[in-house]
């Protein structure tokens, strides 16, 4: 095993590093302040091939494995951990598109997604189905060679701003075999927006509800056969998993360097914060909490690559794991600000109220326990888990 980043690897860690510390990290608390979703930055991420990452070079993607996107998204997401986690789920759409759906439909959205014209956001979340993703309502009835989709989505990331939407949509009976994937047109005749919600965090990415009014959608825009869409929302989301936990450990390594820099500068008592042992036991925890998460989340993007059958446990645990430590972390880090720690002029309030949705999106961290027991409790699984 060799936990040493190689050539490529260190190239993609620094200019994701360099494009965070000059296009994101100055206008980060702007953004968060105002609710401005960067569309012009976004864009310019595609520049760098940022908006396509693990998108196949077919379709003018990088191609990169899941492993070396997880070290670019991280970078990215010290710079601005909402616009980096809007980037990681245009990625997954742009993927899914890529991998799913037919040759002309793919050529169609694909290049122009990975230069950025064409942003896209994933719909599978609903009212009643949240956790429950398999018991969507959303409705496409097929009528010759279009499918008519009735129901609506919620909490969808970007919605209102992007122009392609994947959605999920039951096309048979009851639970995941019934579910069918579609490529929709943002402006199709039918689909409304709800107005912008107001949340906690991610305030540089809009979030609305979505409305879908006898939507018309060609037979080509299915992706794969019917049935098959549960089948790769979850692929699409073992991705995403990995994706939100390598962001929140981005956003956990800016909260730590800021307060290893505050404590050093600081003087209370006549001596630095980081000359007191307590200091310093804190900061150790939170290093060595730091670098468990990052390792845990590079080992299931790299399980992830490998096909391996364990993968999907592993994304479930990588994301439980690293977006719970990633918070206790930025919450530390607050802390040893002190009062200044809860102000907007300093970044770790906003690091803090990012990271809270992290523990929430891509399947609750709930429900990545029962995934991580399901296969705990599966005849020979403890094997593949070793």
């Amino acid at each position: 095993m060799n936990f040493e980043l190689n050539e490529d690897q260190i190239a993609f860690q620094q200019s994701a590093r360099d494009f965070a510390e000059r296009e994101l990290a100055p206008h980060a608390a702007e953004w968060d302040a105002e609710s401005i979703f960067p569309l012009d930055t976004i864009r310019k991420s595609g520049d760098m091939g940022f908006l396509g990452l693990y998108t196949p070079e077919a379709y003018g993607g990088l191609g990169l494995s899941r492993l070396d996107s997880a070290i670019v998204f991280e970078e990215l997401a010290a710079g601005c951990t909402s616009t980096a986690a809007y980037l990681t789920i245009h990625n997954m759409v742009s993927w899914m598109i890529a991998s799913f759906g037919g040759k002309p439909l793919a050529e169609q959205w694909v290049p122009k997604m990975v230069t950025g014209e064409v942003l896209g956001s994933y719909c599978l979340t609903e009212p009643g189905a949240g956790s429950d993703a398999a018991s969507l309502k959303t409705r496409a009835e097929k009528k010759g060679e279009v499918y008519v989709l009735n129901g609506g989505k919620m909490f969808i990331s970007g919605a209102g701003s992007t122009q392609v939407l994947v959605v999920m949509a039951r096309t048979g009976g009851p639970g995941p075999k019934g579910i069918s994937a579609f490529v929709v047109p943002a402006d199709a005749p039918g689909v409304s927006y709800g107005k912008k919600e107001k949340k906690m965090g991610w305030n540089s990415q809009p979030t609305r509800a979505i409305t879908f009014d006898n939507v018309e959608i060609p037979v080509e825009n299915r992706l794969g056969e019917e049935g098959q869409g549960f089948a790769f929302a979850m692929k699409g989301l073992d991705g995403g998993r990995i994706n939100i936990a390598t962001c929140a450990v981005g956003t956990a390594q800016a909260a730590l360097n800021a307060a290893q820099r505050y404590v050093q500068e600081r003087q209370q008592f006549g001596h630095p914060l980081a000359e007191l042992q307590t200091v310093q036991f804190r900061l150790a925890d939170m290093l060595t909490e730091l670098v468990a998460a990052r390792q845990m989340v590079r080992l299931a993007a790299w399980k992830l690559d490998n096909a391996s059958a364990d993968a999907s446990a592993y994304c479930a645990m990588a994301k439980r794991l690293a977006t719970d430590l990633s918070f206790n972390i930025a919450n530390n880090a607050l802390q040893l600000f002190g009062g200044y720690g809860y102000l907007q002029d300093f970044p770790l309030e906003r690091h803090v109220r990012d990271l809270r949705v992290h523990q929430i999106l891509e399947g609750t961290n709930e429900v990545m326990r029962m995934i991580v027991a399901r296969k705990l409790l599966q005849d020979g699984a403890l094997e593949t888990l070793r």
